[in-house]
């Protein structure tokens, strides 16, 4: 598990509190009644990019500057947020951001990345195509690649759950978060905020059931590839883990569970309903697994994350709709 002196936590804190002040947090009573539980929901789909990525770009940024090690371009391959988070910080020192996208990615995800000036390039059919692509332009035109797992970006995802953790009363931390895990960072710096705020809060790491690569391998052991068919939550679309971020999640994570895309697309109506908060996919899928769970967590206090609120208009409307997407190959 990354550990962080305090040090660096400020160091962390200044770089993401120079750009954005800190997300809310509400117990919202209608999800507690549907759950049966108090439920605190972490506003990250407040962030001036919709989502908790913004963080980690802004905080990797910033230990380059600090090295000296600032280069002339970067590169990065994303479904979306990840993107956003690399264009925003990088203009942030006036550096210019290429971004790899598979093909039919949101089109609201990619207008956004071009308004944050990022160059956009469409390539394969799925984000590890996408990455694949990316590491090949990197050495052909001389990019820095930002990959979506680093202990730098770690440290800035971090202090979302710092925020959150330090918000309660010694004692009073929820008795359970859930978290979603895609390339892995959200849950290795829950990780991490869990322990340098020493609570005993459980994680749970939510995968979708269409992307099972992180659950099948904390089950077996040891890295397992899987294929991506979820059609919502593109946020969770990974299928070939992260070895440094499993290793986390494996000694770390009180359990992984899976949520469908039907819970997820149910997920996003019920914040909808009960907040008035748009969630993309994976970031309705820590409601999702609270929701799918809730007999277990009965009566106690749970913490979920609204980590994503990038979903394009037309496929919001479609679930909003009561309709649940399909995967097409």
């Amino acid at each position: 598990m990354h550990t962080y002196t305090l040090s660096e936590v400020q160091t962390a804190q200044h770089a993401v509190y120079a750009a954005m002040p800190p997300t809310p947090q509400y117990a919202w009573p209608q999800l507690g009644a549907r759950v049966g539980a108090q439920v605190w929901v972490k506003h990250e789909n407040h962030t001036p990019v919709g989502a908790f990525k913004i963080r980690g770009g802004l905080t990797y940024m910033a230990a380059l500057k600090a090295a000296g090690q600032m280069p002339a371009g970067f590169i990065a391959a994303t479904r979306g947020n990840h993107g956003q988070s690399i264009a925003f910080a990088a203009s942030q020192h006036n550096v210019p951001t290429t971004i790899v996208v598979p093909a039919g990615n949101a089109r609201e995800k990619n207008a956004a990345m071009q308004a944050l000036g990022a160059q956009l390039v469409e390539y394969g059919d799925d984000f590890q195509a996408a990455r694949n692509h990316a590491k090949v332009l990197a050495i052909s035109h001389n990019l820095h690649s930002v990959p979506s797992y680093h202990r730098d970006l770690v440290s800035g995802v971090m202090t979302y759950w710092l925020e959150f953790f330090e918000s309660f009363k010694d004692g009073a931390a929820p008795d359970v978060v859930f978290v979603p895990i895609g390339q892995g960072s959200g849950f290795c710096a829950a990780a991490a905020a869990r322990a340098h705020c020493k609570v005993s809060t459980q994680l749970v790491g939510v995968v979708s059931a269409h992307a099972t690569c992180y659950l099948d391998s904390y089950r077996a052991g040891h890295a397992i590839s899987a294929p991506s068919r979820t059609a919502l939550a593109d946020g969770l679309a990974c299928s070939v883990p992260d070895a440094e971020s499993l290793a986390i999640v494996k000694n770390q994570a009180d359990d992984v569970i899976a949520v469908s895309d039907d819970e997820v697309a149910h997920a996003m109506r019920v914040l909808f309903a009960d907040t008035h908060n748009v969630a993309e996919g994976a970031g309705a899928a820590s409601m999702a697994a609270a929701i799918q769970q809730r007999d277990k967590w009965a009566g106690q206090r749970v913490g979920v994350t609204l980590c994503g609120g990038n979903v394009d208009s037309a496929m919001f409307a479609h679930v909003l709709a009561g309709h649940t997407p399909a995967f097409v190959s």
